[in-house]
């Protein structure tokens, strides 16, 4: 069967967007339209124009023999500020303060177009890294894994506080709470983390560290490495940060109970420059 032009850049497109950094030969486009090689490249070329002027993402070519077409997830500068800046709006509603200075944050997090947009701006910038699997805490980063997971096609491993029997064998560790000083424990499956795994690290809240570190500690156990952490929000007054090197969309600055105010500013997330359309 002949596909027209039209039909093969909207068939092309959609299989490049349900397989991101995977490579794909230029023969498996040309068998599947049956078409020849030099207009699959020219159908390519409309394709990541098209990608990149919509801030969608973009395509790498892979040359030689066994080479063929990559496609990454990234963002536009200012579809990112954009996004970010409504977060802040979001977030700093008076009806999200909890008793204690907590925020109720379930909504956002269970909004998939919310967690689609936040795991696209979070995987774009790691778009290019070496990442074999993502990483968090349950429950509530959970959303969050898993829409930067889709962006960047690896798996999702989950650490909780103790071990299911549905697990197997698991490791567990010590670890200390950053904010409360206290020692507690988390888990994970065996069968879950490969060895010598790079991990991204992704996370809801990030206050002073403690859990995104006590991951980095259960890492160590299965000679993981850390490929990168990301936070949606993280705490800005912290009088000891336990992780330097991470990435975040938001900031909260600061949570007034008394006059039931929220402020929440941009985080590090354009600091990093990573991720951005060449034409951003």
């Amino acid at each position: 069967m002949k596909f027209r032009r039209s039909e093969r850049l909207i068939d092309m497109t959609h299989y490049l967007l349900e397989h991101p950094r995977q490579l794909v030969p230029l023969t498996f486009f040309a068998e599947r339209y049956g078409s020849a090689k030099s207009s699959i490249s020219e159908d390519l070329a409309i394709v990541r124009e098209t990608f990149e002027q919509r801030g969608i993402g973009t395509l790498q070519t892979v040359p030689g023999a066994a080479g063929g077409v990559k496609y990454f997830s990234k963002v536009s500068q200012q579809d990112a500020r954009i996004f970010i800046h409504e977060l802040c709006q979001q977030i700093e509603k008076p009806e999200r303060l909890l008793p204690g200075g907590y925020l109720y944050m379930t909504d956002l997090l269970g909004n998939p177009q919310t967690t689609h947009k936040v795991g696209k701006l979070l995987a774009a910038a790691y778009a290019e890294t070496d990442i074999d699997v993502i990483m968090t805490m349950a429950t509530k980063g959970i959303p969050i894994a898993h829409a930067v997971a889709t962006h960047l096609n690896v798996p999702v491993v989950i650490v909780r506080r103790d071990s299911k029997v549905t697990e197997g064998p698991t490791v567990s560790i010590n670890y200390v709470s950053g904010s409360s000083k206290r020692i507690e424990t988390m888990v994970l499956s065996k069968r879950s983390l490969k060895e010598g795994s790079k991990v991204l690290i992704v996370d809801d809240f990030m206050k002073a560290g403690g859990t995104v570190n006590g991951m980095r500690s259960l890492l160590r156990e299965f000679n993981g490495t850390v490929a990168g952490i990301a936070v949606l929000v993280e705490a800005e007054h912290v009088e000891e940060r336990l992780v330097d090197d991470y990435l975040s969309l938001v900031k909260l600055q600061n949570v007034d109970a008394k006059e039931n105010e929220i402020t929440v500013v941009e985080g590090n997330y354009f600091s990093k420059g990573k991720g951005f359309l060449p034409h951003s």
